[in-house]
């Protein structure tokens, strides 16, 4: 699995033009599945995306995580993160898991924030999405369970 992790100070996600997610500070979270990825991957990313400390605390140092802020999480499935552009200008996205599985994945890491008590919202899976969001900092993380454990 691969994750886009952006600090935000808002987030929001619109399909048909309708507000289908929304938050105020926390975490964007783009996530991608791949062909072997699993519940194992799924569950390691979630643990290191909760325990991410990249909010500042009263010394302006980067030293707190999401729960500690009392922030939110907005997640959004994107099998863009797999694209492949070393051959040409058009990207493959062979790598990307087949809809069946991502979605089982993409709803079990979700799934897995909530059970953890953070409070997260969602994109809406296969749907042509507008995402906002106000990146407070820059800071953005990029994660990849398959270099990670």
């Amino acid at each position: 699995m691969r994750a886009v992790v952006q600090r935000v100070s808002r987030a929001q996600v619109t399909v048909d033009r309708q507000v289908v997610g929304k938050i105020d500070r926390g975490l964007l979270v783009l996530l991608g599945v791949t062909h072997d990825d699993n519940e194992s991957a799924a569950d390691y990313l979630v643990e290191k995306i909760a325990g991410l400390r990249i909010f500042e605390d009263v010394e302006g140092k980067m030293n707190l995580d999401v729960r500690a802020i009392g922030g939110s999480m907005l997640v959004v499935s994107q099998f863009t993160l797999y694209g492949d552009v070393r051959r040409g200008k058009r990207p493959s996205f062979d790598a990307a898991a087949r809809p069946e599985q991502a979605e089982k994945l993409y709803n079990y890491f979700v799934e897995k924030i909530r059970s953890a008590g953070l409070p997260c919202e969602t994109g809406k899976f296969q749907a042509m999405m507008d995402v906002e969001l106000v990146n407070d900092g820059p800071v953005t993380i990029l994660l990849d369970s398959s270099k990670l454990f």
